[in-house]
């Protein structure tokens, strides 16, 4: 009777004498069962080092080869090599195309990296059917693309094996290897593997966290400090000479951080601005060097200043995490994510106050230069316009474009197709006449901001708002004080009422700790009232900040650019036009630092050394125009009418006149 044995000896008398590859025989020989012939099976071999700092790929790469050698079956041969030095949390998109192995000696030839596997087994005339590796997290130590690997290879009919794992090639009685074994073993090791990679990566975040919240700095001295060194607290470490690093004052740098951030706050100067002063003393004000020395360019540049002007470490407190150089590309963290020492643990060379100041002038003057000149990098800057920067359009809130047409100057709104917003006037895009705007800024200027009725403009019902609300405000932030005082005071008698008794009972201690708790957590709050209620006073309007400021009349158009935009900058100017109604909203911000700022560039504003004809002159020479050209008559636009917001003292504040 036939039976499966004899099906099995046709076959295999079939196979006698036929001229096969011996790379093809493995297949048949699998599907059927039988004994087959000697052949050769296929491997190729996948191995990856995660960093070359951290390990040597000169030892670590011949040891995984070493150990998927002997793993390897009967008649198995590894005929081709592909590995990589690079970390294995890597998009997988990304992987395999760095060049960190060509700095090592390695005997192991390079047949290329992952994407190289990949492609290669996915054609029909690949060198191999099998991929081994040392272990299934060299492949990636993100699961996700380990079983994405996993999964090409397979649709591509290779088989991906480890030597750390049980596997079977050949079939028994027609059977296929059996697999559940090896993918739960596979799937366990590549979770544990995830796991182990992001639970370092935690607890190393929160080390560093904690070494900053010590006080000690991370990487090179940031400009105006320099690195003193202290011992190692840990004994072995100590003892191999590995030492930590606080931040002191360098008494050679320390002069340009302060002057860059007094120009910053003080006159409100753009970035290049501050680095072509600084350049003109490198004695006094030496230009950073890089940490390769071979890059520095000996002078000050944008970035550089930029560097100083937006680092909280000039604060003294050290700060930690503002870049994301891993996870977000080196981009800078939400400030809310930055980790800061609770206390300040180094000599600070500004305020806390002078900082975040710089960073509100930051905010202020974004895209927008201190000087007239152009942008020679643009392709399409021919000239400079006095209002960019400061004109908006009303309805999009977009800034406004400067164009020159027939000798004219004009601010045109003109939306990206499919940007449009609804309602836009112009049916998309607009144009408006500078010197129409210029006539209605001169009025504002010389009268609310530089008039000799200023304060009167604003109304005398609103100044006594504002001294009502200023007088509450100080009330409130003096009960807010007193009351939390009360409540250290009581925390402390909570802590003294242990002494009272020689043998507390366990109720009595629980209890003088609900209500300590309770105390503590009063207390919290009422800090985190004071300083909101602190905020909205310093931030609070202060139309006696005007007094600061010297009187006349403003002619903007007769005024050499780079003093007109000094004082914009300085009165933190900002134009709103509406085309449907054809009105223009000047509003003007005074901030109590900054005043010092608004009255330099409001003397250069109001007295020049020139007389009127010949500032005339000057500034039609500065903007390339005929001296003798007319100017045509122009529409006339209305100016809202003033307003303002409750007061406070002159000493702080900000005043806003629109």
């Amino acid at each position: 009777m036939a039976g499966p044995e004899q099906v099995r000896r046709w076959v295999g008398q079939r196979s006698v004498g036929r001229v096969r590859s011996p790379y093809g025989q493995t297949a048949d020989c699998e599907r059927v069962g039988i004994a087959a012939q000697p052949t050769v099976l296929r491997f190729a071999w996948l191995g990856r080092v995660s960093t070359r700092d951290m390990q040597d790929p000169t030892l670590s790469l011949p040891r995984q080869l070493g150990s998927s050698q002997r793993s390897l079956p009967e008649g198995g041969l590894i005929v081709a090599h592909f590995y990589d030095v690079e970390s294995g949390r890597m998009d997988l998109d990304i992987r395999g195309g760095g060049h960190a192995h060509e700095q090592f000696d390695l005997t192991i030839p390079r047949d290329g990296g992952i994407q190289d596997l990949l492609a290669e087994a996915e054609r029909p005339d690949r060198r191999f059917d099998y991929v081994i590796c040392e272990s299934i997290e060299r492949t990636a130590r993100h699961m996700y693309y380990g079983t994405t690997i996993e999964h090409r290879l397979e649709s591509a009919g290779v088989r991906l094996l480890a030597a750390d794992e049980p596997f079977q090639l050949t079939t028994v009685d027609g059977r296929k290897p059996k697999t559940a074994t090896q993918l739960l073993t596979r799937r366990v090791k590549q979770s544990i593997s995830e796991f182990y990679v992001v639970d370092m990566l935690e607890k190393s975040w929160d080390g560093y966290a904690i070494h900053a919240e010590a006080g000690y700095n991370i990487g090179k001295a940031c400009y105006g400090y320099r690195a003193r060194h202290v011992p190692h607290p840990v004994p072995a470490k100590r003892a191999k000479g590995v030492k930590k690093t606080f931040l002191e004052v360098d008494p050679a740098q320390a002069p340009a951080v302060r002057k860059a951030y007094h120009w910053r706050i003080t006159k409100r100067l753009g970035y290049q601005a501050i680095a072509d002063r600084l350049n003109l003393d490198s004695a006094v004000y030496p230009p950073p060097v890089p940490v390769d020395p071979s890059r520095a360019v000996g002078r000050w540049t944008y970035s550089n200043v930029r560097d100083i002007l937006t680092n909280p470490k000039y604060t003294g407190h050290m700060v930690w995490n503002r870049k994301g150089r891993k996870s977000r590309g080196n981009r800078a963290n939400p400030i809310t994510e930055w980790i800061w020492s609770a206390q300040p643990v180094h000599e600070s060379l500004v305020t806390l106050d002078d900082w975040l100041q710089a960073q509100d002038v930051s905010g202020h003057r974004f895209g927008s230069r201190s000087t007239g000149n152009t942008n020679v990098n643009h392709p399409q800057t021919k000239r400079s316009y006095l209002l960019r920067t400061y004109l908006f359009c009303g309805a999009c809130g977009r800034r406004m474009n400067g164009k020159t047409r027939r000798g004219h100057v004009y601010y045109v709104c003109a939306p990206k197709k499919g940007y449009v917003p609804d309602g836009h006037p112009g049916a998309g895009s607009f144009w408006i006449r500078e010197d129409a705007i210029v006539d209605k800024l001169n009025e504002f200027l010389s009268a609310h901001i530089f008039g000799t009725y200023r304060r009167s403009l604003l109304g005398d019902a609103a100044r006594e708002l504002g001294a009502v609300a200023q007088r509450e405000r100080e009330q409130r932030i003096d009960a807010l004080r007193r009351e939390i005082n009360d409540t250290a005071r009581m925390i402390k008698n909570v802590v003294r009422s242990f002494a009272l008794f020689d043998k507390p009972t366990k109720e009595l201690v629980g209890e003088i700790n609900d209500e300590r708790n309770e105390l503590h957590e009063r207390k919290s709050q009422l800090e985190a009232q004071l300083a909101q209620i602190e905020e909205e006073h310093q931030q609070a309007t202060n139309p006696d900040l005007l007094d600061a400021l010297p009187m006349g009349e403003v002619r903007v158009e007769e005024l050499p650019e780079d003093v007109a935009r000094r004082l914009f900058e300085a009165l933190r100017l900002e134009l709103r036009y509406q085309k449907g109604t054809n009105q223009i909203k000047c509003t003007a911000t005074l901030i109590g630092p900054a005043v010092s700022a608004a009255q330099h560039a409001a003397r250069d504003a109001i007295v020049l050394p020139l007389d009127r004809s010949k500032r005339i002159d000057q500034r039609k020479h500065e903007k390339g125009e005929d001296v003798m050209s007319d100017i045509s008559p122009v529409p006339i636009l209305v100016v809202p009418s003033a307003g303002f917001e409750p007061a406070t003292p002159a000493s702080g504040g900000q005043c806003s006149i629109p």
